[in-house]
């Protein structure tokens, strides 16, 4: 009786499964884990970022505020000074006309 054929392993399928094996572990812990933990490390920052923003979108509505009450303060204040102004030239007007009448 003859044996039969002894079954041969591939030996380049067997290297090949063992580098696929590698890569895939090399993905899975060697690229895989710190870009995600970069992932999670940058999301942190844009929620810093949008948290700053907030906080200056704010500061900026509080100056815009302060900024238009000041600007009516100030054309208040320009509309009393005005009235003030014509109501000294009245008065001068009106005490040259009686310093004049009392000369006389």
């Amino acid at each position: 009786m003859t044996d039969a054929p002894r079954a041969r392993l591939p030996w380049l399928l067997v290297a090949s499964s063992i580098l696929l094996a590698a890569l895939l572990a090399y993905t899975l812990f060697g690229a895989y884990l710190p870009a995600k933990r970069r992932l999670a490390s940058l999301e942190r920052e844009l929620r810093d970022v949008y948290a700053r923003e907030a906080e200056l979108q704010t500061k900026v509505a509080r100056n815009e505020q302060n900024n238009t009450l000041r600007e009516q303060q100030l054309i208040a204040v320009s509309g009393e000074r005005d009235a003030l102004a014509h109501r000294l030239e009245e008065l001068e007007k009106e005490l040259a006309t009686a310093r004049g009448n009392r000369r006389r």
